[in-house]
């Protein structure tokens, strides 16, 4: 019988690391940047507060690592067809990341700063996919969509969005983002 490889201690940093860095994307995400604690992360990451900052700094350098969005891309083809897989990957599986920001936007300006950053950038992705005069409206138009879509379903939980199939989502939204990109 032979040993797992033992893990070196550079390895086992990076794990504890991405370890707490689940954890506060999570906890951030359910409470916001303002009731997020140093103290709540490290306990749900199963460490001690003081590792936390030792990985990152400060709260702050934990929530912009957290709340870290890496540019989407637009994945090739039919813009509508396109848009709608970006979306059902959102509708599909929890977007922490995106929830972190959202979540704290109103009450945290570099929340603000980090979810206008990521939104222009996707939004500038839409508005080159679109064929029309008024490429930036549409664009904005199918962001807000986008976004308030995500918001009722992982935070306000209003109506049915929370529970519904993302197929049926889909289908629904597909004759507004046809038109809307110009399918139509």
């Amino acid at each position: 019988m032979t040993e797992p490889p033992r893990r070196t201690r550079a390895q086992q940093r990076r794990d504890t690391e991405a370890r707490i860095l689940t954890a506060a994307r999570e906890t951030f995400a359910g409470l916001g940047y303002e009731r997020t604690t140093i103290r709540a992360v490290a306990t749900a990451a199963g460490v001690n507060a003081g590792l936390v900052m030792h990985y990152f700094g400060s709260k702050e350098e934990l929530f912009a690592r957290a709340a870290h969005l890496s540019p989407h891309e637009l994945p090739p083809g039919d813009p509508a067809e396109a848009l709608l897989a970006v979306l059902r990957e959102r509708l599909e599986g929890e977007p922490v990341a995106s929830l972190v920001l959202l979540r704290s936007m109103l009450t945290h300006t570099e929340a603000a700063d980090g979810l206008r950053e990521a939104a222009s950038e996707w939004l500038e992705r839409i508005e080159a996919a679109i064929p029309a005069g008024d490429a930036d409206l549409r664009a904005g138009l199918i962001g807000a969509i986008m976004m308030g879509v995500v918001v009722d379903r992982y935070l306000l939980k209003l109506g049915s969005l929370a529970d519904a199939p993302a197929d049926d989502l889909l289908a629904l939204l597909r004759p507004c983002f046809e038109s809307l990109v110009g399918a139509r």
